[in-house]
């Protein structure tokens, strides 16, 4: 499993009800399923790697979590998950919304536009970078919402959301060990992980 998704799967209580947002081919749902005896479905807009998922006796169904999500009952999960997907959506503002209103509890992952090499290679070469976690040119790349740690930070106190827990992490898995500077994560942190929930 990719990296993000194992941090997920850490996350994730023994037997609870999930929604992966985004989930491709099923990978998280899967191991949770199997791992965690967790209650865990999922929505996907590509429809071949729904395809592959349904085919694996997974829960899986096409769909857009830029207009779908509004769809599900309130409070029906405990955890939504939305892995590498916030930059890709249209209004990520929104999902974060529909997300904390269908479950206890959201977890998203992005990676960091923030770290030091995206900002250095901005700098030097004056052009979009392509790093391993940015892995495509800016023509064909699906983000069209990049943000920071602090920018994903900044909108959750907007929002009013409480960040019950995160962590930035490099493209090996080794967890970031600036925890207690949001700052120093965001210059080099290439990826970053949230533990939402809404205030009470």
């Amino acid at each position: 499993m990719r990296l993000d998704l194992r941090l997920i799967a850490e996350m994730i209580p023994h037997g609870a009800k999930l929604l992966d947002i985004g989930c491709g081919d099923g990978a998280l749902i899967e191991h949770l399923t199997r791992e965690k005896d967790a209650d865990a479905r999922g929505i996907e807009i590509d429809m071949d790697e729904v395809t592959k998922a349904v085919s694996s006796g997974l829960a899986v169904i096409h769909g857009d979590a830029d207009n779908d999500l509004a769809f599900y009952p309130d409070g029906g999960f405990d955890y939504v998950v939305l892995s590498r997907t916030l930059q890709a959506v249209e209004k990520p503002r929104e999902v974060l919304r529909q997300m904390l209103r269908i479950g206890r509890h959201a977890i998203v992952s992005f990676p960091n536009f923030g770290h030091w090499q995206m900002r250095w290679r901005l700098l030097v070469n004056g052009r979009m970078p392509d790093t391993e976690t940015w892995n495509r040119p800016w023509y064909e790349t699906p983000n069209i919402h990049p943000c920071t740690i602090l920018d994903f930070m900044a909108l959750c106190e907007i929002e009013g959301y409480v960040v019950e827990k995160w962590l930035a992490v490099d493209e090996r898995g080794l967890k970031a060990p600036w925890k207690r500077s949001v700052r120093l994560a965001n210059l080099f942190g290439e990826q970053a992980l949230f533990q939402l929930r809404r205030a009470a």
